[in-house]
């Protein structure tokens, strides 16, 4: 997997107002979990990375229901579900259903949807069966998996079902040859989101400037911008934000470590896009590594309502994934594992086993809103297995995002967004930035050509940088005390 982006399910806020009972926060809690440890499993490959920690946890929710012994202790574990399983199946419905009074709005879409695929005749109990249609509103449908041709008319049908519920956002999520005769069920569950940002950004405003992909590479990427606005009554629009951020003075303000955090309401605020920016073009794994419940829990907390002028890149992103072989590593391994996976809740015997776990996830991010799709299913079968100055936001370099519910807490998307232009050739800006009595010198090698040096104070109006000299292996222009304070300097192709 080159790609790279993230989907979190939920989190608890001690100091925020919580939606429905203390059980139902703590299977948000627990999904949360599951969610961030799933994260450092995927985030191994460098890239882009997108998925949805809530379609995955739901659909193995639905298959823990039938789990029995070690294979049911194993999940409950690294799935963060509770120990009772009929009171996590009845609590995860409340879940679900908090979650579908989104549904009901008009200011975003939101369709969470499960569904069952079953072999004709198999004896599958019917308290199973119960559980996935009465908590978790699945979608019972017979099939037949015992011929090529019915495991081609269920492949079709379980696509063409995901699908439908994701808009046409995840197509193929099961490839052909994957189910087969000893194929017993499918689990599905299907997630679509539509978001308008409660303040747009204007397509005007968006332009052509570099995303900086590490310290000597960048793209040339959309950039959105908001600049400070106000209201139709003159008072200004806000974002909740914080940094903390620490600052080297030489003259000039320079972040040195930590992270801006911004927070981007959709519609009447029953959703946001949370984004987690590093202050250092490189300091994403750094982030990265202090990812747990509790951090994003105080982040949360300690964001307050201000103006922000916001730079965004505008950017698609889709992720396949094949977590069979993720989930036995993160230690549930008895549940892909022929004669020893107890899943006896099923059908009364103990020779069924997990086949495989697929995931698939598609989100886009523009000037009106958000729009992201997911889906999960899972096989199942008797087979083969395997300081400073008013904040400016800008995310022109690697950073974090998750969508949440900001009425039950869960996080229904997390992503990591490393490049947002994978197709275009990584160029090379080169600029060194040398300190000295005087003042700074700005330079880059001579060799580098059609670029131009902008330079900007205030990172919305560029100007090309005059004074530029070139001694024969370097370009450079001094920067005196005297000129001002707080200078930005990037090279472009325009």
């Amino acid at each position: 997997m080159k790609n790279t982006l993230l989907a979190l399910l939920g989190f608890t806020l001690v100091s925020a107002p919580m939606a429905g009972t203390a059980q139902v926060q703590s299977v948000v809690d627990g999904n949360t979990t599951f969610a961030l440890n799933l994260y450092s499993q995927l985030a191994t490959n460098s890239g882009n990375l997108f998925f949805s920690p809530y379609s995955i946890s739901t659909c193995l929710a639905m298959l823990y229901a039938g789990a029995s012994g070690n294979t049911e202790q194993q999940m409950s574990q690294v799935l963060g579900f509770g120990t009772n399983q009929q009171e996590f199946a009845s609590l995860f419905g409340e879940l679900q259903a908090e979650l579908e009074v989104d549904q009901q709005t008009n200011a975003i879409e939101l369709n969470i949807a499960n569904a069952l695929w079953t072999q004709e005749g198999f004896p599958f109990l019917a308290a199973f069966l119960e559980t996935a249609t009465n908590q978790y509103q699945a979608n019972v449908n017979q099939a037949d998996f015992t011929t090529p041709a019915g495991d081609d008319a269920a492949t079709q049908a379980i696509n063409d079902w995901v699908a439908q519920e994701t808009r046409n956002k995840i197509q193929n999520i099961v490839p052909p040859g994957l189910i087969n005769a000893d194929t017993v069920f499918v689990l599905a569950n299907a997630i679509y989101f539509l978001g308008v940002w409660t303040t747009s950004f204007e397509e005007t405003n968006t332009t052509t400037q570099p995303f900086y992909l590490s310290g000597t590479t960048f793209v040339e990427a959309p950039l959105m911008h908001q600049p400070f606005l106000v209201d139709g009554n003159g008072n200004p629009i806000t974002f909740n934000y914080m940094d903390n951020w620490e600052w080297a003075w030489l003259g000039y303000i320079i972040p040195t470590n930590g992270f801006q955090a911004l927070e981007l309401p959709y519609g009447s605020n029953q959703l946001s896009m949370v984004i987690l920016l590093p202050s250092q073009v490189d300091g994403l794994g750094q982030l990265e590594g202090q990812l747990t419940p509790s951090f994003l829990s105080n982040v949360l907390s300690q964001m307050v309502a201000q103006q922000v002028e916001i730079f965004l890149p505008r950017f698609t992103l889709e992720s396949t994934f094949d977590l069979t072989n993720t989930l036995a590593a993160m230690g549930m391994p008895d549940a892909f594992t022929r004669g020893v996976a107890d899943f006896s809740g099923i059908d009364g015997n103990t020779d069924l086993f997990v086949t495989f776990v697929r995931h698939k996830a598609w989100g886009q991010v523009n000037e009106a809103g958000t729009q992201a799709a997911a889906a999960t299913v899972v096989g199942g079968g008797r087979g083969y297995s395997g300081g400073p100055p008013p904040p400016v936001f800008r995310a022109d370099h690697p950073f974090l995002f998750l969508i949440r519910d900001t009425q039950t807490w869960s996080v229904l998307f997390l992503g990591r967004l490393t490049n947002p232009s994978p197709s275009a050739t990584p160029a090379t800006p080169a600029l060194t930035v040398t300190p000295s009595a005087s003042g700074l010198t700005v330079s880059w090698p001579a060799s580098l050509t059609g670029l131009t040096l902008r330079q900007s104070s205030d990172l919305a109006n560029w100007t090309a940088s005059t004074g530029v000299s070139n001694d024969g292996t370097n370009k450079f222009i001094t920067i005196t005390g005297s000129q001002s304070r707080s200078l930005f300097f990037h090279l472009s192709s325009q």
